[in-house]
């Protein structure tokens, strides 16, 4: 796919001024930024992106679930209390008492197998944070993708804005559609993971959608209505609708589309038919900048 041509402009060209893939959290996180190259000089650039890898390396030590000694896991088994976790640990647990509550119970990480599993907030949480960790004068634009869970700020360019194609659940090598990014998307399904999505009422495994797509001004928060959302299916959308800034995709299991009413498309390039043949597609959405 074509990005837009930037329009004519007496300012300094933007350029993308570095692309880091850093393996973490089980998958690999790419950092991308943008900005004016006669501004900010190479060291500095490697200095945010440091920071931003920093922050990812921390929230993968602290959340994951896969780490035996992690605070997480501590907690879950009862070995500390929050009051002696890492201070981010409080905070991750009120982004998700949040969550649970705007979701109707959709989103509830304290009934997951095994006790308090953040995994499907703080994915999201994190990256929104790496993001913020590059922002410094003469970065014009910066976006994280996180295996799905994409948050960005400013432009990559003059009069282009970030772009994210989401992928069609039935067919991994076209894209559904294409979205103008203002903040965060993320998208959840099991077309990828296979049924890992836990409905909260039951405790089983289950999902009705094929996929499903929230985005938002914060990636945490918009991670776990994805998650939320793809348990319930299109019947979230009810409890997506109302929260201000945020907004819902979903794709049935039979290719029906229903979304709320300004989901972010970007009309000129959505579409069916739209082909992925020779793009790298990170799970679940790609980033078009």
């Amino acid at each position: 796919m074509t990005p837009v041509q930037p329009a004519a402009t007496a300012a300094p060209e933007r350029a993308r001024l570095s692309h880091h893939r850093e393996q973490v959290m089980g998958t690999v996180v790419t950092i991308d930024v943008f900005g004016e190259a006669d501004e900010v000089t190479r060291k500095e650039v490697h200095l945010r992106i440091a920071r931003a890898r920093a922050v990812l390396q921390s929230a993968d030590a602290v959340f994951s679930t896969w780490k035996e000694h992690s605070p997480i896991n501590q907690l879950r088994r009862g070995e500390i209390t929050v009051a002696q976790a890492p201070p981010e640990v409080a905070a991750v647990m009120e982004g998700c008492a949040t969550a649970r509550s705007l979701s109707d119970g959709w989103f509830d990480p304290w009934a997951m197998p095994g006790g308090f599993d953040p995994t499907g907030y703080v994915k999201g949480w994190a990256a929104q944070r790496a993001l913020g960790a590059l922002s410094m004068p003469g970065l014009t634009g910066g976006i994280v993708n996180a295996a799905g869970d994409v948050v960005a700020s400013g432009r990559p360019g003059p009069g282009r804005p970030f772009r994210v194609a989401i992928v069609d659940p039935s067919n991994r090598k076209r894209f559904a559609c294409v979205v103008e990014l203002d903040g965060g998307i993320a998208t959840s399904g099991t077309y990828e993971r296979g049924a890992h999505l836990i409905d909260p009422r039951t405790g089983q495994p289950a999902s009705r959608a094929a996929s499903a797509s929230v985005t938002g001004p914060d990636l945490g928060l918009a991670d776990a209505l994805a998650t939320a959302l793809a348990v319930a299916g299109p019947a979230g959308l009810a409890f997506i609708e109302p929260i201000e800034g945020y907004e819902g995709f979903v794709i049935g299991y039979d290719g029906s589309w229903q979304y709320t009413a300004d989901f972010p498309f970007d009309t000129a390039r959505s579409g069916r038919g739209i082909t992925s043949e020779t793009a790298s597609v990170t799970r679940t959405s790609k980033s078009l900048s």
